[in-house]
């Protein structure tokens, strides 16, 4: 499976655009290679350089199989138009947090996970409450990796 962004490359830095020093919006999100068997898809943005613990940005999951993407500037609700539901990061809101790390480069991993099942799971479930409840049913996963610093 694998995972890109027609914003920055694996390693590069995300664009301000995307991150709190810009417009906050959510990148776009591109996916292929889906195993068969995909019963849905999950996607969970963390940052693991932030201060005390792993800081997450986004939780999504049920995107039906048949979406290949999530748009620049995903709505940040409960359903998504796609079928998609959202869980609360750890801004706690609905969506995208954008990178706004305190101190120095940070990196964040988007992580894609192909499910042999649906969650159904009620919007706002944590990173933690997903992980639970993908446990066995993961058939693939892919992983983009962005960098950001804060601007001065």
């Amino acid at each position: 499976m694998k995972l890109e962004s027609g914003v920055f490359n694996p390693n590069e830095l995300i664009p301000v655009k995307y991150t709190c020093d810009g417009q906050d919006i959510s990148p776009p999100l591109l996916w292929e290679e889906i195993p068969i068997g995909t019963q849905s898809i999950a996607l969970v943005v963390d940052d693991p350089d932030a201060p005390g613990r792993t800081f997450v940005h986004w939780v999504v999951y049920d995107i039906p199989n048949t979406i290949r993407q999530l748009p620049e500037h995903t709505p940040t609700v409960k359903t998504l138009p796609n079928g998609g539901i959202q869980g609360k990061n750890d801004f706690g809101n609905f969506g995208y947090g954008g990178p706004c790390p305190p101190s120095g480069i940070h990196h964040y991993f988007f992580k894609l996970y192909a499910l042999d099942k649906s969650l159904g799971l009620p919007a706002g479930a944590t990173k933690n409450q997903i992980l639970v409840a993908m446990e066995s049913h993961v058939l693939a996963t892919a992983e983009l990796i962005g960098r950001y610093k804060r601007q001065s």
